[in-house]
Parts: structure tokens; sequence; C-alpha cells
């Protein structure tokens, strides 16, 4: 492949809801411009996007490829995202490094969940667009049926600069409203418009002359003189309308048939900003922001959006260079890091293929081998002239399970391998949990889950079992009490014995607070630690279900030691068995963390979520409606929020989403700790038994 300049690229984001024909879509213009001799199939598993096993195995796309297409001496960098929601990040990962985005729908379904958030993030990140109504050789495909469920979501006006020549078994072609011509199959010829879509495409025009009319002043006095606008005029204003995001061009193809695939083509090259084109990047430098625009002479700035780990190939490094140049061999500074790295070659992605080239140039998508420490959303530049990129916002994974190595040998390997796919997946992370011992991954949802578990078995060959995780509930006390207990053991030589009186009351401010009130030297204040040990790890352990006792506040006030037997051991046994005893008769209850959720719905669905909401014990602090949609401010106990993520896109169609956040404790209800103190003890008995 040969080096392009930055006026010759275009970066390309295909975004939609699975199964709208972007893997296909990409197969079609790898294979009508030569790229390759035939065109892959999803079911075959031979497509150049989705080559990953995982991928072939579903049949749907998991992460983003880079398809780059070369025609009418342009590369266009084509990045294919999936377009189920789990996988969100790796849409968001594309949308960072894009300057366009074709929005793809079916023009059977119409407008669908993972489109409207496609369709978001794109507003979120102010990139032009297309939008494709694909698969129009479809039983029951509507063009206009699609276009009207886009039109009713959209604020920016949808202008189509296409109309489909037939449909269903009868689409043929394109009727292009730029150069009024119609365009049979893959669309190399033109041929006049038919004359049963004359006066349709006339009227479309109209609109089309309008909408570009809008663009440019000078072209809006001409049209309001004259009326017209030539083709070249129109792609002018219209390329000004669609770059300040105030129209999206509507065009229509059939990826499978290859159908209006290069007026599509030529829509991106003479449409879509390079880009030197698009808007500047702001960047953060020694003395403040910096405005990069991408040029082979501005300071090196590249911005790192997705790494992959594979045992066989080894790590891969995706970047897109914004500003300055990059060749084999160079010596980069990674500013996020602070150390340095050496890029062995720098190749273009396609798909699974690397081929090498020289130079990148500004403005390009690449791949690098084996870099040691960069990952995901750094950025690299030269150590004289440090510069950092800004990073997306990525939406807050909330669905959680709880990880188990299958073997001894995997436990070893276990966090290394979280560490590692976390690293190339920015919606992911995991941690361990304090209370409950547990180590937590948390995703986006049950698929995204099972990916990542499923990738660390076979790339990195590490069994991890999973469950459903424990809540960290605590213990507390809700009254005063006294309590004593003698340690006396007698063993042949010299024995051990202690006897300790406290008292434990609540403590409201601090998880644990001890005072020593023992008066007359009854014990020696010598023996405060291991008393003080002792009750610390009942504390750990609990006392009435095996949760982690906090609030309580510990007297000693009394006890007595023997001057041989007396030992440290002795005085931390009866610590410990005279605090279980106090706690025992201080009212013990078990507390439990309450969230505060903001879940956002659309409208229709309100009353659903409010039924849901109040069979999980919720308390609704507030509504409110914004942009068409209503928002549910409650607190809600953790344990009733577990699994919510798939109930919530159950209930909403995948058009609901929450963010939840530690808000305080409370006591749980009777009837509802008993069976969770029960299942504990239940558990921590099967326990001692093994």
């Amino acid at each position: 492949m040969k080096e392009y300049s930055t006026e010759k690229i275009r970066n390309i984001v295909l975004a939609s809801h699975s199964g709208a024909g972007k893997t296909i879509l990409c197969e079609a213009f790898l294979h009508h411009t030569g790229a390759t001799t035939r065109m892959g199939k999803i079911e075959d598993g031979t497509t150049a996007s989705d080559f990953d096993e995982e991928e072939i195995r579903r049949t749907i796309s998991l992460y983003t490829s880079v398809i780059p297409v070369e025609y009418r001496d342009v590369k266009i960098n084509f990045l294919d995202t999936p377009g189920y929601t789990d996988f969100v990040g790796e849409e968001i990962s594309a949308m960072r490094v894009s300057d366009g985005a074709i929005l793809m729908i079916d023009a059977v379904n119409g407008l669908e969940v993972g489109t409207e958030l496609a369709w978001d993030y794109c507003t979120k990140f102010n990139l032009p667009r297309f939008l494709v109504i694909n698969k129009m050789d479809r039983e029951n495909a509507n063009f206009q049926k699609a276009l009207k469920s886009v039109e009713e979501y959209s604020d920016i006006r949808l202008i189509p600069i296409q109309l489909p020549w037939g449909e269903k078994q009868a689409f043929q072609g394109v009727i292009d409203l730029l150069s009024m011509k119609a365009f049979k199959g893959v669309g190399k010829t033109a041929e006049e418009i038919p004359a049963e879509y004359k006066s349709a495409a006339e009227e479309a025009r109209m609109k089309l002359v309008e909408a570009a009319a809008e663009g440019d002043d000078s072209l809006l006095e001409k049209y309001l003189e004259s009326g017209t606008l030539s083709e070249e005029e129109v792609i002018k204003g219209l390329t000004a309308v669609v770059r300040s995001c105030g129209f999206v061009p509507v065009l229509v193809s059939s990826g499978s048939t290859g159908t209006g695939l290069l007026k599509l083509l030529d829509a991106i090259v003479d449409i879509m900003p390079s880009p030197a084109q698009a808007p500047a990047q702001v960047a953060e430098g020694k003395n403040g922001e910096e405005i990069l625009e991408a040029r082979d002479d501005g300071p090196l700035a590249i911005y790192v959006w997705k790494t992959t780990a594979d045992p066989f190939v080894g790590k891969q490094t995706y970047f897109r260079v914004y500003s300055g140049t990059i060749s084999a061999d160079a010596r980069v500074w990674n500013q996020t890091k602070s150390i340095e790295e050496r890029l062995g070659s720098v190749n273009v992605p396609r798909g699974k293929e690397s081929i090498s080239v020289k130079t990148i140039h500004a403005g390009d998508i690449c791949v690098v081998p084996k870099l040691s420490e960069t990952s995901t959303s750094n950025t690299l530049c030269d150590k004289s002239h440090p510069l950092t990129l800004p990073l997306p916002q990525y939406p807050t994974a909330l669905y959680q399970v709880a990880l188990f190595p299958k073997t001894q040998a995997d436990s070893t390997k276990m966090s290394a391998t979280l560490a590692r796919l976390c690293e190339e997946d920015m919606t992911l992370t995991w941690h361990n949990d304090p209370y409950t011992l547990q180590t937590i991954l948390q995703g986006m949802g049950d698929q995204h889950i099972d990916v990542a578990i499923r990738r660390a078995e076979t790339k990195f060959q590490v069994g991890i079992l999973i469950q459903e995780p424990k809540v960290p509930y605590q213990e507390t006390i809700t009254k005063s009490a006294s309590a004593m207990y003698r340690h006396k053991k007698q063993t042949g030589g010299s024995g051990q014995f202690g006897e300790v009186h406290l008292k434990v009351s609540p403590l409201t401010d601090k998880d644990y607070d001890f005072s020593w009130d023992v008066f007359g030297g009854a014990i020696s204040q010598s023996y405060s630690s291991s008393i003080q040990k002792g009750i610390q790890a009942v504390m750990k352990e609990g006392v009435i279900a095996g949760y982690p006792v906090s609030g309580v506040h510990v007297s000693v006030y009394d006890g007595k030691e023997h001057p041989v037997d007396s030992k440290p051991v002795a005085f931390e046994v009866a610590g410990r068995e005279a605090f279980k005893l106090a706690v025992k008769d201080a009212a013990p209850v078990l507390r439990e963390p309450i969230m505060l959720c903001k879940i956002t719905v659309p409208e229709a669905n309100m009353g659903d979520v409010m039924g849901d909401l109040n069979t999980r014990r919720a308390r609704i602090q507030g509504m409110e409606t914004q942009k068409g949609r209503s928002v549910v401010t409650a607190t809600v106990p953790l344990s009733e929020m577990l699994r919510y993520t798939t109930t919530l896109r159950s209930i909403t169609g995948g058009r609901g989403f929450f963010s939840m956040e530690f808000d305080h404790t409370e006591v749980v209800p009777a009837h509802i700790a008993q069976p969770i103190i029960d299942a504990r003890a239940k558990e921590l008995e099967s326990k001692k038994e093994e």
C-alpha cells in the first residue's frame, strides 16, 4: 500500500445496531475496489473485519477493525465497530479517532436502539455523519418508513442525496440527486433517471439545493437569483452544512449485492473532511493548552486508541497520528507513563493483516507491534515537546461478577491476566473487595463479561469461574452490653490465664474506638494490645453472620491476671470471646449499602420502570424530564441492583441506562436479614467440613 498524505485520508467510523450490515459493507468496499478477489461471508468466518475466533464463533463483531479502502487516489480508513450495546466502549474509542461517521440502518427494521446510541455519541463527538439505509433488497424493505423512523428521533435535519431505484427484489440501483443521474448496480456508469422516478427526484433535488444553499452566503444569493445551482456548487454548499453538523445526508445501498457502493464512496471522498479539514485537536502542553492541526511539520502527537494482546502475535498497539509523522525505528516518548518506547515497524492495519509502510503521515491510523509499556488512551510525543491528548468519557460499567480461579495454577496468573484485559478495554475494570474478599470484574453486561472470560481462557490460558458477587453487608450493634470471659488452660507445665470484662456501645461517627478504663491495676496495661488484637480479629470475621463488625466502641473496665500463667495469648483469647458475647447481647443487626441511582428511560417505559423499582425496596427521591426522556433518582439497596443492567435493558428494549454510587448504609429489615444470616451460617458450616 502506498503512502497517503493528510489531504488524501478520510477516517470514517461505521456505527449502528447489530445486524445492520457494517461488516458486509466493508467486504463489498474491499471487493469492488479490487483489494480482494472475493467477498467474505460472516457465516463462514471469512470477513476481513471479524477475524477473531470469538467473533467467528458468535457471528457478531466484538472489536473494532480498521479496513482501509483505496478509491479515487484517497485512502478511506473505515472503522467497523460492534453494534451490540455491551461493546459500546469499542465504538467510543473508534469515534475518538474518526473525523466522520456513517450510521447505518436496516431498511426493514428502521432505527434501532444501537443506532440511537451511536447517533447520540456522534452528537457528543460533534462528528459529521451520513445516514445509510442499507439492505434495500430485503423483503419488506421500505425507504420512506426507515427514513421517517430516524427523522422522528433526530434533532438534525435529514436530507436525501440519493433515492432508491426500486425496493425489495426490484432494488437495482440509486438515483443520485447531486448529478441527477441513475446508477445501476455498483454504480460504474450513469444513466438517465427512469420516467417513473423523475418527479420524485426533482422534488427531492429542490430540497437538497435549498439545504446546500444554506451552507454558503454566495450560493444562497445565486440560488435566490437563478433558482438553481450546479452539481459542484451543490457539493460545495452541502459539504459546509454537513461538516458543521447542520444536515445529515441520506444514502441507500445493499452491501451484500454491492448496489450503490461507488456513489457512497464518492460522497465520502467529496463531502467528508480529511484530517486537515477536521476541527483541530486541543492538547495539554508544557505551558497550557496547545492547538494541534494535522500537519506533517507539526509537533509529534499520537493517541493510542486500541491495544490487543495475543500470546502468538504479541501486543498490537493501534494509534492515530494527530500531528507530525512517524517512521520505522523511531523513538517516541510516552507522556502518560513517562517512558521512552522504540517503534519497530509501522504498519497499516487491514483486519488482521498488517501492511508495512515507511512513513505514517499526520491524520493517519496505524498499528505497531510489541510496545512493552504503552496502553490504550496513552499519548506519545517528542520528549522535548511534551503533549497530552484528551481522553473520551466512557460509561461506567455496573454489571459485576465475582471471579474464582479454576486451579491453583490459574490463581497465580489471574491478576496479571485481568490487568491486561482491562488495559485493552476501557469499559472493563476489576478490583479486590476489602469487605467480601472477592475479586470483582465489572463490565457493560453479561455478554461483555462472557467474552472477557473466554478471552482469558483462550488467549492467556487462565481458567476462571464466575459467581454473583456477595453484598458487602456489615454487622453493628444497636445498644450497649457488657460481658466477661475467663480463659484458663492448664497443660502440665505453665498454663494460660486471662480474664477480661468489657462493655460495647454503638458508635456513629467511626468504625471502631477503644478505651482502657481499668482502675487499680486489675490487669496490666501491657495486655491492652493483645486484647485489642483479639477484638479486631472478631471484627473482621463477624459475630452473627460472618460479616465485618463496625460502629462499635469497646471499653475494657476490669479483669484478672495470674502472676505466672498470664500471657499475651491468653488475653487475646479472652478479649476475643468477651467481645463476641457482648456483641450478641447488644441487639446486633446487619447493615447494607444503599446506592443513589439515577435511571434514564424513554417516557413510554416510565410506568414499568417505577413498578419494578417498587419491588426493589427503592425510595424515589425525584423525577424530571430531559429531552423526551424521564430521569428517576432513587435510593436502592445494592443487593437489589446486582443484575439491574439486564432487567432495565429488557424493560426498555435497551434504551434505558442508569448510574449509581454509594450513598449510605441502613439496617436490613428483619424479614430479609434472617435468610441472609441463615445462608451465611450454612456457608461457613460447609467450609468447616471441607
